[in-house]
C-alpha cells in the first residue's frame, strides 16, 4: 500500500511530492523554464498535450529529475505501456474515469436535488468498475516495472479493503433499488397525477389482431420520445419529486449515500489517472514518427561522465512539419570523448547549424524527464540546468543597447551555472564587429572551460574551434558538386575558414547566385 505514484519514484529525491501529508505533487507550480523558446520545446510540448488539456501535462515537462533511478523508474514505465494490451486496459481505464469525471459534472450543472444524487450514483458505479477493471487488467498484463506493480498491488490491496467493498455493495443495491421502481403516471390537461403502478391487463396485443385485417401499409409512428436534453425539466423534476414521496425510503438513502461519500475517490487513483497520461501522450507524439522511418530510443543517463554520443538525432519541432509535409528529415550524429566539453558548430547560414543545437538542447531535456529521445542510441549527461543564448531583438523600451544585453545575460548565466550544466549558444555577440565578436566569445568560452561545463556553440568565428583539448570542431556541410545547396548534415571535422566569408557574401549580397542574377539582369 506504500505506491503513490506512477510518474515519480517515491524512494528517491525525485519523490515528486512536498513534505505536507495532503500537499500533493510538487510541481504544478513549476512554469516552461527559459530555454523553452529558444529550444522550440514550447511547440514540442504542446503538441505532445494537445487534447489533455484536462489532465494539465505541461508541469510534469517542466519539472526534470534529478537522479538516474528516478529516470530508470519512468524507462520501466514507458517499456511497459509498449505492450498493447497493457496500453489497452490503461486507455480503458482513462475512458472511464472521463465518463465518471462527466457524470459529476452534469450532476454539479443540475438544479434538482434527485438528479444530481444519481448522477452521483452513476459516477461512483464507474469509478468502482474502472478500479476493479484496471486491477484485472493490471493482473493478466504481468507488468515488470515498479510502477506497474506498485499500483497493481495497490489496487488490489484497496479493492479488498473493507471502505471499498462497502461502496461497492451499497451503489449497486442503492441502483437495483431505483431500477425497481415503477408508477403510473396520469395527465389530464395541466394537471398531473402520479401513484403506485398497479398491474394491469394489457390489451394491446388483442387490439392489433382485431385491426390486422385493417391494415394498408405502414402506420405513422405516434409513440412520444422523451427530450433527450442534459438535464432535467422542471416538469420532469416535479414528478420525480411525486415519485419520490411514494417511495421515500429509497429517495432517503439515495440521498444520504450523496452526502456521506462525497469524498470516494482514492487520491492514489486519482493521481494516476492524470500522470499515467504523461506516459500515453509520448507514446502517442512518437508514433508520428514512424511512418517516416525515424527511430527513438531509451537513452543511457548519467552523472559520473560527461562522454557523451548520440546517432541519428533530430529535432522534434521541425521533424514534426517536415513529417506532416511528407519531406525528408535528415538527421545527424555527434560525441564528446575524454575531456572534450565543446561542440563549436561552424558553416554556411542555413545550414542547420542551429537546428543541430536544438536537437542537443531537447535530447538532455527530454533525457532528464525520463522520456525516449529522438535517435538510434543516446549517451546522455544528466545536466542539473541547460541554459540558452540566443539572439534578442533589442528591446525599444531599454536603456541598453543589444551587445549591452548580450553580455548581461551571458554573464547571469555564467554566475548560476554549475560544472553539471549545459549551455547552447547561437552566435553570440553577432551585433558587434569581428575582432570584437572574437575576443568576447574567446573570452566566453575560457570562462566555460574553466567552469568544464557542457557547450554547444553556433559560430562563424572559426577560431573558437581550435581553442584547445576541449573544444571540437563540427561543420554544416553542402553538396561537394553544388557549393549553394546545403545537405544539413554537420560533421565532425576541423573548420574550413569559410563560414565567414559566406556570412560577408550574403550579408552584402555577393554570394554566387545573386551575383549571376545580377549579370544576367
Amino acid at each position: 500500500m506504500s505506491f503513490r505514484s506512477i510518474l515519480f519514484d517515491q524512494s528517491g529525491p525525485d519523490s515528486g511530492f512536498a513534505s505536507g501529508p495532503e500537499s500533493g505533487t510538487a510541481v504544478d507550480g513549476q512554469g516552461a523554464p527559459d530555454f523553452f523558446t529558444d529550444l522550440r520545446l514550447d511547440k514540442v510540448v504542446a503538441s505532445i498535450t494537445a487534447g489533455r488539456e484536462r489532465y494539465r501535462l505541461g508541469p510534469f515537462f517542466h519539472a526534470p529529475l534529478t537522479s538516474e533511478e528516478a529516470i530508470a523508474y519512468r524507462h520501466e514505465v514507458f517499456r511497459d505501456l509498449e505492450d498493447p494490451a497493457l496500453l489497452g486496459v490503461v486507455r480503458s481505464f482513462a475512458r472511464q474515469m472521463q465518463l465518471m469525471r462527466d457524470h459529476l459534472a452534469r450532476g454539479a450543472a443540475s438544479h434538482y436535488r434527485f438528479e444530481r444524487a444519481r448522477w452521483f450514483l452513476d459516477a461512483v458505479d464507474v469509478y468502482c468498475a474502472a478500479v476493479t477493471g484496471l486491477a484485472d487488467g493490471l493482473t493478466a498484463s504481468q507488468p515488470r516495472s515498479r510502477g506497474f506493480q506498485g499500483l497493481r498491488d495497490y489496487l488490489v490491496a484497496s479493492i479488498a479493503s473493507d471502505e471499498f467493498g462497502a461502496l461497492q455493495a451499497e451503489t449497486r443495491a442503492l441502483e437495483a433499488d431505483l431500477d425497481r421502481i415503477t408508477y403510473l403516471l396520469q395527465i389530464e390537461g395541466a394537471r398531473v397525477r402520479v401513484s403506485r403502478y398497479e398491474p394491469a391487463p394489457d390489451y394491446s396485443a388483442d387490439v392489433a389482431q382485431t385491426f390486422e385485417k385493417f391494415r394498408q401499409g405502414e402506420a405513422k409512428e405516434y409513440r412520444f420520445d422523451f427530450s433527450s436534453g442534459s438535464h432535467m425539466n422542471h416538469v420532469e423534476a416535479a414528478i420525480l419529486d411525486l415519485v419520490a414521496r411514494l417511495h421515500p425510503e429509497v429517495f432517503e438513502a439515495l440521498d444520504r449515500f450523496h452526502g456521506r461519500h462525497q469524498y470516494y475517490l482514492d487520491e492514489t487513483i486519482g493521481r494516476f489517472d492524470r500522470e499515467v497520461q504523461f506516459y500515453v501522450a509520448c507514446l502517442e507524439y512518437i508514433e508520428r514518427f514512424r511512418p517516416a522511418g525515424l527511430a527513438f530510443c531509451y537513452p543511457t543517463v548519467t552523472s559520473r561522465s560527461k562522454e557523451i554520443r548520440a546517432r541519428a538525432v533530430f529535432d522534434l519541432a521541425l521533424a514534426e512539419m517536415l513529417v506532416a509535409e511528407q519531406a525528408p528529415v535528415v538527421t545527424n550524429d555527434f560525441h564528446l570523448a575524454g575531456p572534450e566539453r565543446i561542440l563549436v558548430v561552424s558553416g554556411p547560414n542555413q545550414g542547420g547549424k542551429t537546428t543541430f543545437a536544438r536537437t542537443v538542447g531537447q535530447l538532455h531535456h527530454l533525457a532528464r524527464l525520463g522520456c525516449p529521445v529522438p535517435g538510434v542510441d543516446a549517451r546522455l549527461f544528466l545536466v542539473d540546468r541547460i541554459f540558452t543564448h540566443f539572439e534578442r531583438e533589442e528591446d525599444l523600451q531599454s536603456l541598453t543597447g543589444k551587445l549591452e544585453e548580450d553580455l548581461r545575460r551571458i554573464h547571469r548565466i555564467l554566475e548560476q551555472a554549475t560544472p553539471a550544466s549545459l549551455l547552447i549558444m547561437n552566435e553570440s555577440f553577432g551585433s558587434t564587429t569581428l575582432n570584437d565578436a572574437l575576443f568576447l566569445n574567446r573570452a566566453v568560452m575560457e570562462a566555460i572551460i574553466r567552469r568544464d561545463l557542457l557547450c554547444v556553440s553556433v559560430t562563424f568565428l572559426d577560431e573558437l574551434s581550435t581553442l584547445g583539448e576541449t573544444t571540437v570542431s563540427m561543420v554544416a556541410t553542402v553538396d561537394p558538386h553544388d557549393p549553394a545547396r546545403r545537405t544539413f548534415r554537420i560533421v565532425r571535422r576541423p573548420a574550413d575558414g569559410l563560414a565567414y566569408a559566406w556570412a560577408i557574401a550574403e550579408k552584402y549580397r555577393l554570394t554566387y547566385e545573386e551575383i549571376r542574377a545580377r549579370i544576367a539582369r
